[in-house]
Protein backbone atom coordinates (compact mmCIF):
# COMPACT_ATOMS: atom_id res chain seq x y z
CA UNK A 1 0.00 0.00 0.00
CA UNK A 2 1.51 3.43 -0.75
CA UNK A 3 2.25 5.81 2.22
CA UNK A 4 0.47 8.61 2.37
CA UNK A 5 3.62 10.69 0.93
CA UNK A 6 3.69 8.41 -2.37
CA UNK A 7 -0.54 8.57 -2.34
CA UNK A 8 -0.26 12.31 -2.60
CA UNK A 9 2.27 12.93 -4.98
CA UNK A 10 1.41 9.86 -6.98
CA UNK A 11 -2.03 10.94 -9.38
CA UNK A 12 -3.15 8.87 -11.81
CA UNK A 13 -1.60 10.16 -14.72
CA UNK A 14 1.95 9.14 -13.47
CA UNK A 15 1.59 6.20 -12.18
CA UNK A 16 3.47 2.96 -13.91
CA UNK A 17 -0.31 1.14 -14.69
CA UNK A 18 -3.54 1.80 -14.10
CA UNK A 19 -3.49 5.49 -15.23
CA UNK A 20 -6.84 5.38 -15.61
CA UNK A 21 -8.28 4.42 -12.29
CA UNK A 22 -9.03 6.99 -9.94
CA UNK A 23 -6.44 7.91 -6.95
CA UNK A 24 -7.24 5.83 -4.05
CA UNK A 25 -8.94 2.68 -6.20
CA UNK A 26 -7.03 -0.77 -6.21
CA UNK A 27 -7.01 -2.16 -9.16
CA UNK A 28 -7.69 -5.86 -7.53
CA UNK A 29 -10.95 -3.78 -6.18
CA UNK A 30 -11.98 -2.60 -9.95
CA UNK A 31 -11.00 -5.44 -12.12
CA UNK A 32 -13.15 -7.76 -9.69
CA UNK A 33 -16.24 -5.56 -8.98
CA UNK A 34 -15.88 -4.12 -12.36
CA UNK A 35 -13.86 -6.42 -14.69
CA UNK A 36 -11.36 -4.09 -14.88
CA UNK A 37 -8.03 -5.20 -16.92
CA UNK A 38 -10.66 -8.80 -17.92
CA UNK A 39 -11.30 -9.21 -13.84
CA UNK A 40 -7.12 -9.65 -13.97
CA UNK A 41 -4.36 -8.14 -12.13
CA UNK A 42 -0.91 -7.66 -13.56
CA UNK A 43 0.17 -10.68 -13.67
CA UNK A 44 -2.88 -12.35 -15.46
CA UNK A 45 -4.16 -14.06 -12.51
CA UNK A 46 -7.71 -14.07 -12.03
CA UNK A 47 -9.23 -12.04 -8.97
CA UNK A 48 -10.99 -14.09 -6.90
CA UNK A 49 -10.96 -10.99 -3.79
CA UNK A 50 -10.93 -7.59 -4.20
CA UNK A 51 -8.65 -6.76 -1.65
CA UNK A 52 -6.48 -3.96 -1.97
CA UNK A 53 -5.07 -3.71 1.26
CA UNK A 54 -3.34 -5.53 3.16
CA UNK A 55 -3.70 -5.93 6.95
CA UNK A 56 -1.31 -6.42 9.82
CA UNK A 57 -1.93 -9.05 12.01
CA UNK A 58 -2.45 -6.77 14.80
CA UNK A 59 -4.37 -4.92 12.82
CA UNK A 60 -6.52 -7.71 11.52
CA UNK A 61 -6.83 -9.68 14.85
CA UNK A 62 -6.47 -7.03 17.91
CA UNK A 63 -8.36 -3.43 16.44
CA UNK A 64 -9.94 -5.16 13.99
CA UNK A 65 -11.46 -7.97 16.21
CA UNK A 66 -12.17 -10.28 12.95
CA UNK A 67 -11.39 -13.87 12.24
CA UNK A 68 -12.18 -14.17 8.73
CA UNK A 69 -11.88 -13.04 5.64
CA UNK A 70 -14.50 -9.61 5.79
CA UNK A 71 -15.22 -6.08 4.23
CA UNK A 72 -13.24 -3.41 5.74
CA UNK A 73 -13.85 0.14 4.50
CA UNK A 74 -10.46 2.16 3.96
CA UNK A 75 -10.74 6.07 3.90
CA UNK A 76 -7.66 7.47 2.31
CA UNK A 77 -7.85 10.17 4.54
CA UNK A 78 -4.28 12.21 3.66
CA UNK A 79 -5.91 12.84 0.17
CA UNK A 80 -7.55 16.04 -0.26
CA UNK A 81 -6.30 19.27 0.97
CA UNK A 82 -7.30 21.86 3.84
CA UNK A 83 -6.26 21.95 7.49
CA UNK A 84 -4.63 18.59 9.13
CA UNK A 85 -4.63 17.68 12.55
CA UNK A 86 -1.63 15.17 13.53
CA UNK A 87 -2.83 12.65 15.52
CA UNK A 88 -0.84 12.65 18.26
CA UNK A 89 -1.62 9.46 20.41
CA UNK A 90 -3.55 6.15 18.74
CA UNK A 91 -5.27 4.66 17.33
CA UNK A 92 -7.88 7.49 17.93
CA UNK A 93 -11.45 6.33 17.70
CA UNK A 94 -13.41 7.84 14.54
CA UNK A 95 -17.07 8.55 15.87
CA UNK A 96 -20.18 9.44 13.90
CA UNK A 97 -20.87 12.32 16.07
CA UNK A 98 -19.12 14.53 18.73
CA UNK A 99 -19.08 12.04 22.02
CA UNK A 100 -17.28 9.19 23.22
CA UNK A 101 -21.00 7.74 23.35
CA UNK A 102 -20.85 7.72 19.39
CA UNK A 103 -20.41 4.44 17.27
CA UNK A 104 -16.96 4.17 16.26
CA UNK A 105 -16.67 4.02 12.29
CA UNK A 106 -12.66 3.46 12.23
CA UNK A 107 -9.94 4.72 13.93
CA UNK A 108 -6.83 6.98 13.12
CA UNK A 109 -3.49 5.57 13.43
CA UNK A 110 -0.82 7.81 15.92
CA UNK A 111 1.00 10.16 13.68
CA UNK A 112 -1.80 9.80 10.71
CA UNK A 113 -2.57 13.06 9.50
CA UNK A 114 -6.39 13.87 9.21
CA UNK A 115 -8.39 16.34 6.88
CA UNK A 116 -10.45 18.90 8.93
CA UNK A 117 -13.27 20.06 7.33
CA UNK A 118 -14.46 22.21 10.66
CA UNK A 119 -14.61 22.10 14.37
CA UNK A 120 -18.10 21.80 16.61
CA UNK A 121 -18.89 21.87 20.27
CA UNK A 122 -19.40 18.24 21.77
CA UNK A 123 -18.46 16.16 24.91
CA UNK A 124 -15.74 17.25 26.73
CA UNK A 125 -12.53 15.07 26.45
CA UNK A 126 -9.46 15.22 28.89
CA UNK A 127 -6.80 13.83 26.57
CA UNK A 128 -2.64 13.96 26.38
CA UNK A 129 -2.40 17.15 24.60
CA UNK A 130 -5.73 19.12 26.35
CA UNK A 131 -8.93 18.78 27.76
CA UNK A 132 -11.65 20.41 25.80
CA UNK A 133 -14.98 20.72 23.92
CA UNK A 134 -13.82 20.61 20.88
CA UNK A 135 -14.33 18.02 18.40
CA UNK A 136 -12.72 17.88 14.58
CA UNK A 137 -14.81 16.44 12.09
CA UNK A 138 -13.37 15.12 9.66
CA UNK A 139 -13.47 15.27 5.66
CA UNK A 140 -15.40 11.62 5.98
CA UNK A 141 -18.48 13.84 8.06
CA UNK A 142 -17.16 11.82 10.93
CA UNK A 143 -15.80 13.18 14.32
CA UNK A 144 -12.34 13.06 16.42
CA UNK A 145 -11.86 15.19 19.51
CA UNK A 146 -9.11 17.39 19.45
CA UNK A 147 -7.91 16.29 22.92
CA UNK A 148 -5.85 13.59 21.14
CA UNK A 149 -4.94 16.01 18.41
CA UNK A 150 -1.20 16.85 18.63
CA UNK A 151 -0.95 19.64 16.21
CA UNK A 152 -3.00 21.57 12.97
CA UNK A 153 -1.55 22.84 9.97
CA UNK A 154 -2.26 23.61 6.30
CA UNK A 155 -4.59 26.57 7.63
CA UNK A 156 -7.09 27.40 10.57
CA UNK A 157 -9.92 25.52 11.51
CA UNK A 158 -13.42 26.97 10.86
CA UNK A 159 -16.18 26.63 12.79
CA UNK A 160 -18.72 24.45 11.29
Amino acid sequence: MDTPQQAVSNPSAVRENWKNLPQGRPEAQAAYQSGYNGGRDQFGRTMLNPAGVDLADGTFWHLLKLTTNAWVNVAYLWTGGGPRGVVGDGPLNIRTAASTSSPIRGLAARFANVPIQCSVTGQSVAGPYRTTTRWNRLASGQYVSHAYISSVYGGAVRVC
